[in-house]
């Protein structure tokens, strides 16, 4: 499924309109993704967790040289799936 087909979904399931429905995703990724950059977690209850986790620096190889190379630390953003969700999925 992809952005625009989960739209369509949302409009029908909701009974409000495609415009509506995709500025309703927009809101919610929006604040997921305000809230992961403050290093907050959302949590949606029997979905899932969103949090940030960090990635140590480590040392790499460049493919084509084979050269090392340093690789930052990161953060990375992480989704942890609720009971419910994993219970749907099998």
């Amino acid at each position: 499924m992809n952005k625009t087909e989960l739209i369509e979904h949302i409009a029908k399931q909701a009974d409000i309109s495609k415009a509506a429905a995709g500025r309703a995703l927009e809101a919610l990724v929006g604040g997921i993704r305000v809230a992961l950059k403050k290093g907050n977690s959302v949590t949606l209850v029997g979905f899932g967790t969103f949090v940030v986790g960090k990635r140590a620096a480590r040392t790499g190889r460049n493919p084509r040289t084979g050269a090392a190379i340093k690789i930052k630390a990161a953060k990375v953003p992480k989704f942890r799936p609720g009971k419910d969700l994993k219970d749907a999925v099998n």
